[in-house]
């Protein structure tokens, strides 16, 4: 089966990850660190960059409409719609652990717009997602993703999975292929806990959940948001909201997914969607191994794009995330047969 790849993207300084990258305090302890020997005028100008932001709200960039939909059966979900007609291919962006849709996406909301029909859901205990008083499960995510597309009559859509909306996008092709005419993944995987050293960090888990309980995970976000704001000007006037963006969920709520996540393996099926489908693998990511985006790649027969990049790419190189974003989901859209607005 073959692999196509297209590189050429310049390197991206090596930054602290971004806040979906947060699987366990002992990683973000060491983003930490990382961040202690930055450079001194980096620092400075960070410093800078904070106090003159220090008490404004949190204004976010320019996002789809935005409303909270009833699921027959279900429950409620937050979800952005840029809408337009119907001859425009629906695009649904699935974002990562601990993030938000918008948190994960901001960057390529304008850009999939000009052609498509842009829906982006919080996942359960995300962002503004349900509360469920059922235990969370990648599976619930994916038959809500599948009953807000019918509420919204979107037609078979290309579903674009970041990190742990990988699992979630691959779980809604398999339960619901109907609905899916390709998929686009990023920086994930096929499972999440083959190695020794994965299966130790997800041991982390109460870890991480003590840490957030007790106040010492917005401090650390905090750190993730400067090294951020150093490395991209872009972020300069974001930095408030994008605090406020990520500290929605409650510690249990992340928890219970990272557990789900740790279970989740498709090696026994992934390589039966028979859908077209491409792969954006982050070359110098240290929390989704290349190796294993590459494994998922050729399980998926995907056409593959590349980026010299960590796992906070859509927050520290929102420009180049958006371009590749939408060279991919323009690849599999010519594959499945769909026609983007010209």
């Amino acid at each position: 089966m073959s692999v196509y790849v297209q590189k050429g993207v310049r390197t991206v300084p090596s930054t602290a990850r971004n806040v979906t990258a947060a699987v366990a305090a002992a990683a973000l302890a060491a983003l930490a660190a990382r961040a202690a020997v930055s450079l001194r005028g980096r620092q400075a100008r960070s410093a800078m960059l904070l106090r003159r932001g220090a008490g404004l709200a949190p204004v976010p960039p320019a996002l789809p409409p935005g409303r909270v939909m009833a699921l027959p059966g279900r429950g409620e979900v937050f979800v952005r719609d840029s809408g337009g007609t119907s001859s425009r291919p629906a695009v649904l962006l699935i974002h990562g652990w601990t993030a938000s849709a918008d948190l994960n996406f901001f960057p390529v909301y304008a850009r999939l717009s000009e052609s498509y029909r842009v829906i982006a859901l919080d996942l359960r205990g995300h962002g503004r997602g349900m509360e469920s008083m059922e235990p969370f499960s990648l599976e619930d995510c994916a038959d809500d993703a599948a009953a807000l597309l019918d509420q919204l009559s979107a037609g078979r859509v290309i579903v674009v999975g970041y990190s742990m909306g990988g699992p979630v996008g691959q779980l809604l092709a398999r339960r619901h292929p109907g609905q899916v005419a390709a998929l686009v993944m990023q920086a994930t995987a096929l499972e999440w806990r083959h190695t020794a050293r994965e299966r130790a960090v997800w041991r982390l888990l109460p870890v991480f959940d003590l840490s957030l309980r007790f106040g010492v995970g917005a401090g650390l976000v905090d750190r993730v948001l400067r090294k951020a704001v150093e490395e991209s000007s872009e972020l300069d006037g974001y930095w408030p909201w994008l605090a406020a963006e990520s500290r929605r969920a409650t510690a249990r709520d992340l928890v219970a997914a990272g557990r789900a996540l740790s279970r989740y393996d498709a090696r026994p099926w992934a390589g039966q969607l028979d859908i077209p489908a491409a792969m954006l693998i982050t070359t110098r990511d240290h929390l989704v191994r290349p190796a294993k985006q590459r494994e998922l790649a050729e399980a998926l027969r995907a056409f593959v794009l590349e980026i010299d990049a960590d796992h906070d790419l859509p927050l520290v190189k929102g420009g180049e995330y958006a371009r590749l974003t939408r060279l991919a989901v323009d690849n599999v859209a010519a594959a499945a047969g769909l026609k983007p607005a010209r």
